[in-house]
């Protein structure tokens, strides 16, 4: 059935007035209506699937993957060890992606990057997800005693570029001291995040004037991390300052 309607302004502010088909009940076929489209999914949105701009081999990235529901409780030593473990992977099967820092939360992983290209970042960062998700599935399913599918991480993963000495600087500071943020450290007498890549650095405040050591017990085995070689990640940082092991970074990310 065809029936002629006005429905939307033309292109040169004109009335459309060509006909619209209805469909067997009646209703308009085509146009926007209300309640058209994908449901919107509950909870916290994930990226826009867009093309990711090109990136600058000079410029680490601070990225931030979420986990869904399911998999709450990242903080756990069976999925540190897979995490670990794809980040050798990671690096192993995309050598111009490195993974400098790390930091694993109860929901969520903060990393910070360097890619020599946008292709490097995706080959990168799809190993590592890949393989964290088979063992966290698999750690699940372990404790759960069910088989666990599906995905882990929920949609695409956020970036920004770090593009200044202090940008780099308070992103490294977010990263490694992000427990603290969450307020993790309560009631802990850990003086770094043991889920975090906090270990390996030499950056520490704490460190320049010896007032303590970090001596991880020694059955602890570290995230594996990368040496840094953007000048921004290596050198420029220090600019403005060493990191306090107990400043507690604000933001909302």
């Amino acid at each position: 059935m065809v029936t002629p309607t006005i429905s939307t302004m033309g292109r040169q502010g004109e009335l459309d007035l060509r006909p619209r088909k209805l469909d067997k009940n009646g209703q308009r076929r085509g146009g926007a209506r209300e309640g058209a489209g994908r449901p919107r999914k509950k909870g916290r949105a994930s990226e826009h699937h867009q093309v990711r701009p090109d990136l600058d081999a000079n410029k680490p990235l601070h990225v931030t993957t979420r986990v869904v529901p399911r998999a709450y409780g990242l903080r756990r030593r069976d999925t540190y060890a897979v995490i670990r473990d794809a980040s050798f992977i990671a690096a192993a099967h995309a050598p111009d992606f490195r993974i400098v820092h790390l930091s694993i939360q109860r929901t969520h992983l903060h990393l910070i990057v360097e890619a020599t290209n946008r292709v490097a970042l995706w080959k990168g960062m799809q190993g590592f997800l890949i393989s964290a998700a088979r063992g966290i599935n698999s750690a699940l399913a372990k404790r759960t005693h069910r088989r666990q599918r599906g995905a882990v991480f929920a949609d695409r993963y956020h970036t920004r570029a770090l593009s200044t000495p202090r940008e780099v600087r308070n992103c490294v500071a977010y990263v490694l001291n992000n427990w603290r943020h969450h307020g993790e450290d309560r009631e802990r007498t850990w003086k770094l995040d043991p889920f975090a890549s906090g270990v390996c650095f030499g950056g520490w405040k704490e460190l320049e004037h010896r007032v303590f050591g970090f001596r991880p017990p020694p059955t602890y085995a570290s995230l594996i991390v990368w040496l840094p070689k953007t000048w921004l990640l290596s050198t420029g940082w220090r600019k403005h300052g060493r990191i306090d092991a107990f400043e507690v970074p604000g933001g909302d990310e």
